[in-house]
C-alpha cells in the first residue's frame, strides 16, 4: 500500500494537472465557435454535475482540423516552427558543447564557479532578459553602435525583426539547457580511455572524435530536446524580436486565441502541436530509459 500510494501522487497530480486539462482543449477543438456568446458552444457547465458533463462531450465537431488542412497559413506556421526550432537546436549545440567541455576540463575548484555562471541568467526575469535585446539589436543599439565606432559597417545592420534575430534569443535562452546535460555527461568522463586512445596512436583531435564525442552522445541527445521542444512552441522571443514577418505557431495559437476569439479553432492548432512534440518527446524517454538500463 505504501509503494501504491507513492507512485499513485505523481499519476493523481499529472491526471489533475494534464490529463484532464488536455481531454477538455480536445473537446473544445471539436465544439463550434459561438460568435454571440463567445468563446466556443457548447461549454462545460459543472453546475448541472453529471448532465453538464455529458452535454458537453455528446457534441464533437472536427470541422476545426479540417479547416486546418484548407488554409495554408497553418501548415506554413508548424513548418516554420520546426525550421527554427531545428536551426536554433543545432546552433545551440555548436556553441553549448564547447562550453560545456571547457567546464568539464577546467579544475574541479572552479567548475562549481562556471556553473553558477551558466545558471545566473536564470535568477532574471525572462521577459526582461528578452527586452534587453531589443536595445542591443535595434537600429541604434548596442551592436550597431559598437560596429559603426570599430568602422566595420558603414551604416545600421537590420537585425531586429528578422528570423536572425529569433535564432539570436532563442540561443540566448535555452543555451544552459543545452549546456548542463553535456557536461554532467562529461564530467563521468573517464580519462583513462583518453589516455588509452592517444597510447593506442590517436592523437588529441582523433581521441576527441572517437571517444569523447560518442560517450557524450546522451547528453546531446537530451541538450538536443530540452531546446527543440520548448523552442517549436515559442511566443514571446518571436513577437518581441521576429515582429510581424516571423511565422510560428505559437504566435498563430495566440492571434486565434485573443484576437480573433476562435477557441475551437485554436485549440486544434494547439492539439496538433502537441501530437507533433510527442514524437521526440517519446524519442528522449527511450534515449533515457536505454541509458539507465546501460548503467544498471
Amino acid at each position: 500500500m505504501r509503494r501504491l500510494a507513492l507512485i499513485l501522487i505523481p499519476y493523481l497530480w499529472l491526471i489533475a494537472l494534464f490529463l484532464i486539462p488536455f481531454v477538455i482543449v480536445i473537446k473544445i477543438s471539436l465544439s463550434d465557435v459561438a460568435l454571440a456568446r463567445p468563446p466556443y458552444f457548447p461549454q462545460l457547465d459543472l453546475t448541472e454535475g453529471f448532465t453538464g458533463i455529458k452535454a458537453f462531450f455528446s457534441e464533437l465537431d472536427f470541422e476545426n482540423f479540417t479547416f486546418l488542412t484548407t488554409d495554408d497559413l497553418y501548415w506554413k506556421a508548424y513548418l516554420s516552427s520546426l525550421k527554427i526550432a531545428g536551426i536554433s537546436t543545432i546552433l545551440t549545440l555548436l556553441i553549448g558543447y564547447p562550453i560545456a567541455y571547457g567546464m568539464a576540463s577546467a579544475r574541479p575548484e572552479w567548475r562549481a564557479t562556471l556553473m553558477m555562471l551558466v545558471i545566473l541568467p536564470f535568477w532574471t526575469s525572462f521577459l526582461i532578459r528578452v527586452y534587453s535585446w531589443i536595445g542591443i539589436l535595434s537600429q541604434g543599439g548596442l551592436l550597431n553602435t559598437f560596429l559603426l565606432w570599430l568602422g566595420v559597417i558603414n551604416e545600421p545592420l537590420t537585425i531586429l525583426n528578422t528570423e536572425i534575430a529569433v535564432y539570436i534569443g532563442i540561443v540566448y535562452t535555452y543555451l544552459p539547457f543545452m549546456i548542463l546535460p553535456i557536461y554532467a555527461n562529461l564530467e563521468k568522463l573517464d580519462g583513462s580511455l583518453l589516455e588509452a586512445a592517444e597510447d593506442l596512436g590517436c592523437s588529441r583531435t582523433s581521441a576527441f572524435w572517437l571517444v569523447t564525442v560518442p560517450l557524450s552522445k546522451s547528453g546531446i541527445i537530451a541538450g538536443c530536446f530540452l531546446v527543440f521542444i520548448p523552442a517549436i512552441g515559442e511566443f514571446v522571443i518571436p513577437s518581441l524580436l521576429g515582429g510581424s514577418q516571423t511565422l510560428m505557431i505559437g504566435k498563430v495559437l495566440y492571434e486565434e486565441f485573443f484576437s480573433n476569439r476562435d477557441w475551437p479553432v485554436a485549440s486544434a492548432v494547439a492539439v496538433v502541436l502537441l501530437v507533433i512534440l510527442i514524437i521526440p518527446i517519446i524519442l528522449f524517454q527511450r534515449n533515457e530509459q536505454k541509458n539507465r538500463e546501460a548503467s544498471q
